[in-house]
């Protein structure tokens, strides 16, 4: 299988995806191999388009506080394309994912305050063919491993 992972590749994923710029040193370190096997790993993970890129991941500036959160939207089947159009529109929209059962979709949200996500929601219901919404605001991360 193309993507096939060892466990030695699954924690060297993991640990990349909390902090991609940990030297290689201290990557095969904290796993356990040879500093030339980690780099060699790093290659192949990146030849094989495992590792697709890497990125960066912005923190919330403590002076711009935001509000997330993941919305669950219901819709008619054929409204899809346009509402994946509506949505690529929308800066706020962080993610959107199609998703199984009750829901369609998923997707995350970043608004400037409970009022600009109010509003938000407000047009997302009013999108052609949007029957249903489900809205959870995020507290916390307690984990981010988010692929970029």
């Amino acid at each position: 299988m193309k993507h096939q992972l060892d466990e030695t590749d699954k924690k060297l994923l993991a640990l990349l995806m909390d902090d991609a710029r940990l030297p290689v040193a201290t990557l095969a370190k904290r796993i356990g191999i040879a500093r030339t096997t980690a780099i060699a790993r790093i290659n192949n993970l990146e030849k094989r388009g495992v590792i697709g890129g890497y990125g960066v991941r912005l923190n919330q500036d403590p002076a711009q506080p935001a509000v997330c959160a993941y919305v669950g939207i219901a819709i008619d089947p054929h409204a899809a394309p346009g509402l994946v159009n509506v949505l690529q529109q929308w800066p706020e929209v962080e993610t959107l994912c199609a998703v199984s059962g009750a829901m369609d979709y998923m997707l995350t949200l970043r608004c400037p305050s409970t009022v600009a996500l109010d509003q938000l929601l407000d047009k997302i219901g009013m999108v052609p063919g949007v029957k249903q919404t489900s809205t959870s605001i995020i507290l916390s991360r307690k984990i981010e491993r988010r692929q970029i």
